[in-house]
């Protein structure tokens, strides 16, 4: 299976979230999925796609030209993929994807999540939304879902592809 995770290229300022970045990592490379990513070797993004080669996974980066003038890629990954922009980037990943992880992250993991969970609502994707709630960072997210379905605004078999995990048992345990 593709696990296609979106996060950011940085680290913050929270330790636990490197440390649960890199069991991610290494659960996705140990089960033998493949991991679709950013493309980033900074932050968070080169945390995991290292936890993964190192646990003997594959990793895909799609990079939007723009990082790759920057010199942003990761070099040591299975297969560097170069998109013209971050929309063509955004469609590749979800061309790619088996099921769609958020870890936390900045506005541009917002953005690819926000597209991804638009698609499943809309059965564009028949594969799993896992927002990765972990310490709470998408408490405020799951609030506002439950509430536009209790404003009528959505329901719930719409959203009955969007899950949120707190810990990598929940999400081994929902991915299989």
């Amino acid at each position: 299976m593709n696990v296609t995770v979106y996060l950011g290229a940085s680290h913050g300022n929270d330790l636990a979230l490197a440390d649960a970045v890199r069991e991610l990592g290494a659960w996705i490379g140990e089960s033998g999925n493949s991991l679709v990513y950013g493309g980033s070797r900074a932050g968070l993004m080169g945390e995991l796609a290292d936890a993964v080669l190192a646990a003997g996974g594959e990793v895909t980066g799609v990079e939007p030209q723009e990082f790759i003038e920057a010199d942003l890629q990761h070099e040591g990954i299975t297969r560097l993929i170069v998109t013209r922009d971050i929309p063509e980037r955004r469609a590749k990943m979800i061309e790619l994807g088996d099921a769609f992880i958020a870890f936390p992250g900045g506005t541009g993991t917002l953005e690819e999540i926000a597209e991804v969970i638009s698609n499943v609502c809309l059965r564009h994707i028949e594969a799993p939304c896992v927002l990765y709630n972990l310490n709470g960072f998408y408490d405020e997210l799951e609030a506002l879902l439950a509430k536009m379905v209790r404003m009528g605004l959505s329901t719930t078999e719409r959203q009955r592809g969007i899950h949120f995990v707190r810990t990598l048992d929940e999400l081994k345990e929902l991915l299989g």
